[in-house]
Formats: C-alpha cells, sequence, structure tokens
C-alpha cells in the first residue's frame, strides 16, 4: 500500500486545485459582469463541473466571495509590500497613492469587494478581513513617516484616495479625469496636515 506524501495528501493538493478553479471562474465572470452575477449555476458551468460539485469546495456563496476577498487582499498586501521605501517619505506616500489608485481601477469588481462592501448580506471573515487590516497598517506606518499620527487623518486619506477612486469608475471609468489628481491631493493633504498641525 502506497503512502500519502508527507505534508499533505494528494487529495488534499487536488482539493485546493479545483478550490483554485472555483475562484479563477468566479473572478473571470465578476469582471465580466459584475459582481451581483455570481451565480453558482453560471460558476459551476464555467469551472466544468456541477452546480453541487461547486457545494464541495465552498459552502455557500458568501464562502465565495470570502475567499475572492482574501486573494484580493493578498494581492494588495504583495502590491504595498513591493514598492520602494526611500529616505524620502512624502515621495513614498505619492508612490503608495498613485499604486493604490491604479490598483483600484485597474480592477473594479476587485476594488468593491474589498473596499465598497456591496455585496448584500456578504461580511468578510475575521481571517480574511485581518488581511485588509495588515495592508492598511503599512499605509498607517506609511502616514507616521510623514509626521501624521493622529487616526482622524488615516480616516480622511482613505476617504479622499478612495474618493478619487470612486469618482473615476462612475464617471470616467477608462479614463484619467480623477486618477491624475493623485499628486495633486497627496500635496494638498500633507500641506492641509502641516498647517493644522503646526
Amino acid at each position: 500500500m502506497l503512502k500519502e506524501p508527507a505534508g499533505g495528501s494528494w487529495r488534499e493538493a487536488r482539493r485546493e486545485s479545483a478550490r483554485a478553479s472555483v475562484l479563477a471562474a468566479a473572478w473571470g465572470l465578476v469582471r465580466e459582469e459584475g459582481l451581483a452575477s455570481l451565480s453558482l449555476r453560471e460558476l459551476a458551468k464555467r469551472a466544468g463541473i456541477t452546480t453541487p460539485t461547486v457545494y464541495a469546495y465552498f459552502e455557500s456563496k458568501n464562502a465565495i466571495f470570502d475567499s475572492m476577498f482574501a486573494d484580493a487582499a493578498r494581492e494588495f498586501i504583495d502590491l504595498k509590500a513591493g514598492l520602494p521605501v526611500t529616505d524620502d517619505p512624502r515621495q513614498d506616500l505619492l508612490t503608495e497613492a498613485r499604486a493604490f489608485i491604479t490598483f483600484c481601477v485597474s480592477d473594479v469588481p476587485r476594488y468593491q469587494l474589498l473596499f465598497q462592501h456591496s455585496v448584500p448580506g456578504f461580511t468578510p471573515s475575521p481571517e480574511s478581513y485581518e488581511l485588509a487590516v495588515q495592508a492598511l497598517e503599512v499605509t498607517r506606518e506609511l502616514l507616521a513617516r510623514n509626521g501624521v499620527h493622529d487616526p482622524r487623518y488615516l480616516d480622511i486619506w482613505t476617504a479622499v484616495t478612495t474618493g478619487l477612486v470612486d469618482q473615476q469608475v462612475s464617471n470616467d471609468p477608462g479614463g484619467d479625469r480623477w486618477t491624475r489628481l493623485v499628486d495633486d491631493v497627496t500635496r494638498m493633504f500633507l500641506a492641509e496636515f502641516a498647517r493644522t498641525s503646526s
């Protein structure tokens, strides 16, 4: 009788591969049709499996959304981890703001799932949400390098940057009317912080 490989079975590897295929199909579907289009029947069809088989890998549609949220949050963490850290914290904040806005407008369903909570009845699990919190912590640390420690300014910063994204995807999809303002917004934010904190 053959032994299963140490550190996990081939069945588990096969299951994870199948789950990844279902998630890839889910992302493909929502990128084409929007988050509201995610139906288990259409997802099964795209993944080349039956609808009951989807339930073998995910207990519910919200479980699929939760895995998608975790995927998106990991991508966001990876993006932030790949940004340069220089001796110029103002430039680093601007670099991060540009990267954030590009990340969001380049994949609107991913942005909506991560930052707009636009799926009725879906709340990310604590484990998935913790990934998003880790990404936000990078921004908090970058603001602190710029002398910004007041939590209100983190709220202002996230409101302003997501506001640019919202305006862009709502009013000029594919354009740059609002995304091109990121440099001005960053300078205005830091100037206002300097003015009020001096």
